[in-house]
């Protein structure tokens, strides 16, 4: 089968790249059209890459503003051409993202089944307008792909869907991060440490709640917090907060390259996730390659990856209190951490995995062509 992923802005080039490779172990002939990443993405094998999207744009270093007039310049040519070029040469386009999914609806390749995936289900803004876009969207394309039960039907109650063109694929643990060849070693201060480290990693933002984990943190002893990611954010308050804690939190503000996290992961005895707000997470799916214990809020689909595979334990959202308990049981307690350890490691391998992923995205493809 010839299949075309689409991706124009490049969102999610990991998602990208790991999805197209396994579809080609699977035995698919795939092409990847999309744009060039703003950073260093993986590369997977067995499949070809076409930058078909904001290539003046993209061509050389530019500041955030200009990136962006540029690519809204560049946008509409650039989705006509991919109208034009239609389903030549393949047996189905995947879409992973639409720029503006009002406008993109109206142009998308013809005559040939079309499948677009919707990763941010339960995060996606609300307004009529967005709500609109989403709906266009959705009736443009023969099915719709989500990650989690909980975004289906989202899907389904709040855009009016039919669940009879939603599939549920799971997203895939990034497992291609704990195999990288120039892995980077943990800044000296940080490898000096001893205690155990429950570590809360990726951008922070409101909706992650690092604040209700300070504060659950504030009430353990014997361990260190590690919170690591760019601040889009206001963090004083968080720093505040910090230093009334009995335990060291140690703050990472920065982006942190993708051969840096390794060490950080593998050094974590504990990763948090302590999310007010979320469908799906890049970090759960880095800490389940990893093989590592995980607490998560138990909402959207970290819900089910705690119920149908027990590889997260999961606390209240928004509740200190509760998540203080759940960190300390696995801190203190070597055997209930190992185990935990074992189920991440065993979800990644199985139903998290890329393979099974493509699998069912086979599945999809061939009940549509």
């Amino acid at each position: 089968m010839r299949v075309r992923l689409v991706d124009p802005p490049a969102y999610t080039p990991p998602y990208d790249h790991a999805l197209a490779a396994a579809l080609a172990r699977a035995g698919a002939q795939v092409e990847l059209s999309t744009s060039r990443p703003t950073y260093d993405a993986p590369v997977g094998d067995g499949f070809s890459i076409r930058e078909d999207f904001y290539r003046r744009t993209m061509a050389r270093e530019r500041s955030t503003k200009a990136r962006r007039a540029l690519k809204l310049a560049e946008h509409i040519p650039d989705m006509v051409r991919h109208r034009l070029r239609g389903g030549r040469g393949t047996d189905i386009v995947h879409y992973q993202w639409l720029t503006l999914e009002a406008l993109d609806a109206a142009l998308l390749a013809r005559g040939v089944p079309r499948v677009f995936t919707s990763h941010n289900v339960l995060r996606r803004g609300g307004g009529r307008l967005r709500e609109e876009a989403a709906r266009r969207a959705a009736a443009a394309v023969d099915a719709i792909v989500v990650h989690t039960r909980v975004g289906a039907h989202a899907l389904s109650s709040r855009y009016g869907v039919d669940p009879a063109r939603i599939r549920v694929i799971p997203h895939g643990a990034f497992d291609y991060l704990a195999g990288q060849p120039d892995e980077a070693p943990l800044p000296p201060e940080l490898a000096a440490v001893e205690r155990p480290v429950i570590l809360c990693f990726g951008v922070l933002r409101p909706y992650k709640g690092v604040d209700v984990l300070i504060d659950a943190f504030a009430g353990l002893a014997g361990a260190e917090l590690w919170v690591v990611g760019r601040p889009w954010m206001d963090v004083e308050p968080l720093r505040a907060a910090a230093a009334r804690a009995r335990g060291t939190v140690r703050f990472v503000d920065r982006f942190v390259a993708e051969s840096e996290l390794p060490a950080y992961f593998r050094r974590a005895d504990v990763v948090a996730l302590p999310y007010r707000d979320i469908d799906q997470s890049g970090v759960l799916y880095t800490a389940l390659a990893f093989g590592k214990a995980i607490v998560a809020s138990s909402i959207g689909g970290f819900t089910e990856v705690a119920e149908d595979h027990g590889a997260l334990v999961p606390v209240p959202p928004g509740d200190p209190a509760a998540l203080r308990n759940a960190l300390a049981a696995l801190i203190d307690d070597d055997g209930a951490r190992a185990a935990q350890e074992r189920r991440a490691a065993a979800a990644a391998a199985g139903p998290y995995s890329w393979d099974e992923a493509a699998r069912l995205t086979l599945e999809l493809y061939e009940s549509l062509t």
